[in-house]
């Protein structure tokens, strides 16, 4: 049995980083990767993970790596505002209003070619970075007498190691498995994926020259336009015209569930059940541009980026993150912890942070610090975006057109975040009211109380 200080399972964002830091530090570091084949990766596999891939300025500080440090061909083009658009408002934020190192409002990237720089990264400092490994379980031994966890291979080997990362994503497929051990409870009691993950869909698409010149520089959001709970439609220029259209939305989502179908603009009276990705797309697209424009012809869809055909589906963890079990030697790291964003669900920035945390701790042969640290890191754009969802829970479509209307005056005086500092409430008493229900929303979550699964409550 090869035996490693730490074992890393899952090689997208949160695994790379991990390998990278473990390695850097001096500890021997394996990352394990299931890969999958894709149109834009056609000459190696790679992790089973994509997003509209969007990072904001003050997010490169997070991550930890500027751009400047990645191949050129990773960066498609920078941002310069963000554009959300209800059914009959609409707000532009051309700040975050946060203090950043980073000179633009963010850019776009190319993620696989982001996930491929990230491998090279941590091989480049020492990790032996393993494609095509599937882990079956693992198997944890406390008794001092070898490697604390051996890890199974579906090839019926094995690995030791005396710190183990899980990185394997919103899906949890190896995660949950682990966790089951340390609990009292059936861990999908709180994090099973029907119930906590969204599935996002996207498009590559090519734009007509006059369209992607006015997308150019902007994300666009629109929101209350599907319904669900941060279930939006986005917009995300890339090069050479091309965009990725796509969505997201709860998963197993019923139309019976829904008391005002009418009430969002792409559903249609004869809808007998929520639509699928590629309809929403389709609708948006006829929507935005169909009164100018042959959407199939004019929209062509760009066949060899993304996972298939230019299409791409894949799971989003949409909920609040959990703590790890770190008395057993063990890290839960990125999406498989929660960390995306449970409003806006960006999360690449805060994989490799949690990810990078994890792997110096381990390295390091201590890993009690990380549930402290990766607050530290990350607890303020947790809670920021935790108070975010539940403030939006129940909004529909006439909500949203109030809180961009309201946002509106809000940013009259302030930038981005800026707009609910309690200075701004000479905007009105919609704005005091918007104000009030975030901050509150947000006090209650302050001192981790954004947390759905605490380190007290495992077992050892």
């Amino acid at each position: 049995m090869e035996r490693f200080d730490v074992a890393v399972v899952g090689g997208g964002p949160a695994g790379s980083a991990a390998g990278h830091a473990a390695a850097s530090a001096g500890a021997s570091a394996v990352v394990l990767e299931k890969g999958v084949p894709r149109a834009d990766r056609p000459d190696r596999l790679g992790p089973d993970s994509t997003d509209a891939a969007g990072i904001l300025d003050y997010w490169v500080d997070i991550m930890g790596i500027h751009p400047d440090e990645m191949p050129d061909d990773v960066v498609l083009g920078e941002l310069d505002r963000a554009e959300f658009i209800g059914p009959n408002e609409s707000i532009t934020l051309r700040s975050t209003g946060i203090e950043s190192s980073y000179d633009n409002f963010g850019f776009c990237m190319q993620r696989a070619r982001f996930d491929d720089f990230l491998r090279g990264r941590a091989e480049d400092a020492g990790a032996s970075y393993r494609v095509g490994v599937s882990v079956r379980g693992v198997e944890s031994d406390h008794t001092g007498d070898g490697p604390r966890h051996r890890v199974e291979l579906a090839s019926g080997d094995a690995i030791g190691a005396d710190f183990l990362i899980l990185a394997d994503g919103p899906q949890r497929q190896v995660t949950t498995g682990v966790l089951d051990e340390y609990l009292p409870f059936d861990v999908t009691e709180r994090l099973s994926t029907r119930e906590t993950n969204h599935i996002a869909y996207q498009e590559h698409r090519r734009l007509p020259a006059d369209v992607f010149e006015e997308v150019a520089g902007a994300i666009k959001f629109w929101w209350g336009y599907m319904p669900g709970h941060t279930a939006y439609p986005w917009i995300f220029p890339n090069d050479d015209n091309v965009a990725r259209i796509g969505l997201t939305m709860p998963i197993g989502m019923e139309l019976d569930d829904l008391a005002n179908p009418e009430d969002y603009p792409l559903l249609e009276p004869e809808d007998d059940r929520i639509p699928q990705g590629r309809e929403y797309i389709r609708r948006l697209l006829e929507q935005e541009y169909g009164g100018e424009y042959d959407i199939a012809e004019d929209f062509p869809l760009v066949e060899d980026r993304g996972k298939s055909g230019g299409t791409e589906t894949y799971a989003i963890s949409s909920t609040r993150p959990i703590d790890s079990p770190t008395d057993a030697g063990i890290a839960v790291v990125g999406g498989a912890m929660g960390s995306t964003s449970a409003f806006h669900e960006g999360g690449d920035h805060t994989a490799v942070r949690t990810g990078a945390i994890a792997g110096e701790l381990a390295a390091a042969g201590d890993l009690s610090p990380y549930n402290d640290r990766w607050k530290d890191a990350i607890g303020d754009e947790i809670l920021r975006n935790v108070a975010m969802a539940d403030v939006v829970r129940d909004y529909d479509p006439d909500d949203w057109d109030w809180a961009f209307s309201t946002a509106r005056k809000l940013l009259d005086n302030s930038e981005g975040y800026g707009l609910f500092d309690t200075s701004n409430i000479s905007a009105g008493f919609s704005a005091a009211r918007l104000v009030t229900t975030y901050k509150r929303t947000k006090f209650s979550f302050r001192n981790g109380k954004y947390v759905q699964l605490t380190e007290s409550e495992y077992t050892l």
